[in-house]
């Protein structure tokens, strides 16, 4: 009888997408059984779709928990991580019954919002295994916050230096979390508790690979901090991302770029959940129209509320019409050299084409590791979460991107950054020499990544010695 395992994701893209291509890969190369737990409260409809339009391999279960009513405990003015914890608190009410129904499990693999599986698992005598969905940087990160929180007084945007990570590079306080702005918000407690229990897991799988990040994961494994948490064993397997998908207008937008010369088009998509002020999305426009570069544009309707995460709730479940936002006559004039998607584009597909050169990216991880492997430079353009830390990882650490605000401090979710700014950069990315040392280290990493994964790789070697010991 094959290892069973169970995996559960608390809801948004971000969290699903790689927690359901490590299931499957998990069935696929390390031959176990594996028990999806799909979280339906709040499920976004890309979410539905995902798990119940896709073709499963054989051992791969997708089981739906019970929803629950949350409108007697979120407000509606909750915050994305305080609506996540607490429908997972909910409907995990249900966990212990279900898990129980699967029968005899080896492991319970849950995402960093998920950690109250620990205490129910700890009764069924079920280990609990961490998968972060973001870098090791940012792990050392957590793992180093709730010393943050014993030591600091105030708040940490008040702090007069840049955040020193034991071992590892520093974090500007600007580039700090949403979810840590505000200590005295309910969204920085719930926070604080998932992370705080990081070290409870009997293992910490991670979403990248040794060549990417050395710098955190030598940090993690070997420097003194980490190791008097104590920190639990970390499994670095990545990059797992998407190599295929289906939807709306695929053998048009690729029917448009197979027209385009080599490394010449800019890709901008940001994420199943970001979204521009209609002011940011206009200078946006103006500015790729001066660039004069060839470009695939993912718009969304524009949002102006203070939180740029408009769509975390209702990825793939939106739908516009860009000419009512757009400038007047900028498809027009732009047609010879732009295609614009409403919403939703083959993003994999795209950025692993021979004509795609640059991806403006909100530098969610999942897009990272999909740009990084698939070899593309980005433009970083970071909305909410941890996405500011990995946009200066990234330009800095790794060398294979550049932002608008250039050396500056990241920008605000106020500021707009204007037409001039824009066309610069878009203009620099294709044609600049700075734009060809960036895609010279992409394409470098692409190899990495590849070999990585491939048997014998470092990540398919790491998640093998974890797959052999639930074997056992």
């Amino acid at each position: 009888m094959k290892t069973h395992v169970a995996v559960v994701a608390s809801p948004g893209m971000g969290h699903i997408i790689p927690l359901f291509l490590f299931a499957k890969r998990l069935v696929t190369h390390h031959g176990l059984r594996v028990s999806f737990l799909n979280i339906t409260t709040e499920a976004s409809t890309a979410q539905t779709q995902l798990l119940h339009s896709t073709d499963l391999p054989s051992g791969l279960d997708v089981v739906d928990l019970p929803p629950v009513d949350l409108s007697t405990h979120v407000s509606k003015d909750a915050l994305i991580v305080t609506r996540l914890c607490i429908n997972v608190d909910q409907t995990f009410r249900c966990l212990k019954s279900v898990l129980l129904k699967l029968g005899k499990l080896k492991a319970l693999v849950i995402d960093l919002f998920c950690t109250q599986a620990i205490d129910v698992c700890k009764d069924l005598s079920v280990p609990v295994y961490s998968f972060v969905t973001t870098s090791s940087a940012f792990l050392a990160f957590s793992l180093y916050l709730p010393t943050m929180d014993r030591e600091v007084e105030g708040e940490y945007v008040d702090l007069p230096e840049p955040v020193q990570l034991p071992g590892c590079s520093r974090v500007r306080i600007e580039d700090l979390v949403d979810q840590i702005r505000d200590r005295k918000d309910v969204d920085y407690q719930w926070f604080l508790y998932n992370l705080s229990r990081l070290p409870l897991a009997a293992g910490i799988l991670v979403n990248t690979w040794e060549d990417l990040e050395p710098l955190s994961l030598r940090a993690i494994r070997d420097n003194p901090f980490y190791q008097e948490i104590p920190t639990p064993p970390v499994y670095p397997i990545g990059p797992l991302v998407k190599n295929t998908e289906t939807g709306p207008d695929v053998e048009r937008t690729l029917a448009w770029l197979d027209k385009q010369p080599i490394d010449s088009v800019i890709f901008i998509a940001l994420g199943s959940a970001g979204s521009l002020s209609a002011q940011q999305l206009t200078e946006f426009a103006w500015g790729l129209e001066l660039s004069g570069q060839r470009f695939l544009w993912v718009v969304r309707l524009p949002s102006d509320i203070a939180c740029n995460s408009a769509a975390f709730f209702n990825a793939g479940g939106d739908v516009n019409d860009p000419t009512a936002y757009l400038p007047e006559g900028f498809l027009e004039r732009t047609k010879e050299v732009g295609l614009v998607v409403s919403s939703w584009a083959p993003q994999a597909a795209v950025l692993s084409h021979a004509s795609t050169g640059a991806f403006v990216s909100h530098c969610g991880w999942n897009s990272t590791l999909e740009s990084v492997a698939l070899g593309v430079p980005m433009v970083g353009w970071p909305l909410y979460a941890e996405q500011r830390m990995n946009a200066t990882m990234l330009m800095e650490d790794v060398g294979v991107l550049r932002k608008p605000w250039a050396v500056g401090p990241a920008a605000k979710e106020t500021t707009t950054i204007g037409r001039e700014e824009i066309e610069r950069v878009m203009r620099s990315v294709i044609q600049g020499e700075d734009g060809k040392a960036i895609r010279r280290k992409a394409k470098e990493l692409k190899v990495s990544a590849t070999k990585a994964l491939n048997v014998g790789g470092t990540s398919y070697e790491s998640l093998s010695r974890l797959t052999e010991q639930w074997k056992a």
